[in-house]
């Protein structure tokens, strides 16, 4: 099984600055991709950013220029650095992780966080 662990969210004034993090442990093979999504209330559930492995990543057009996704391999953790804030932005912050296990590395696996609140004030 493995676990994913955000941390980082809280309440911030317009144009500040957060930084999130998501830790992944348990039977680990190997981590194909890390992301994260995000939710307003009322909204469906988006994709913000997205590393995958040896790739580019990619981003919603909304956080591109303010937003940058990083993962740091030997610790199997990823990061949102989130610049400029708008009151938009406001939402839970969902780590995403597709993991090849330990047990089954010919499977691919999506695992999820707990999710993380971000407000942004105007």
């Amino acid at each position: 099984q493995v676990q994913l662990v955000e941390s980082g969210g809280g309440l911030v004034q317009a144009g500040g600055s957060l930084r999130l993090s998501c830790a992944a442990s348990g039977s680990i093979f190997s981590i194909n991709a890390m992301g994260w999504y995000r939710q307003a209330p009322g909204k469906q559930r988006e994709l913000v950013a997205r590393l995958p492995s040896g790739a580019r990543s990619n981003y919603a057009d909304s956080v591109k220029g303010r937003f940058t996704i990083f993962r740091d391999n030997a610790k199997n953790t990823t990061y949102l650095q989130m610049n400029s804030l708008k009151p938009e932005d406001t939402a839970v912050y969902y780590c995403t992780a597709n993991v090849r296990g330990i047990a089954t590395p010919w499977v691919d696996n999506d695992y999820w966080g707990q999710g993380t609140q971000v407000t942004v004030s105007s």
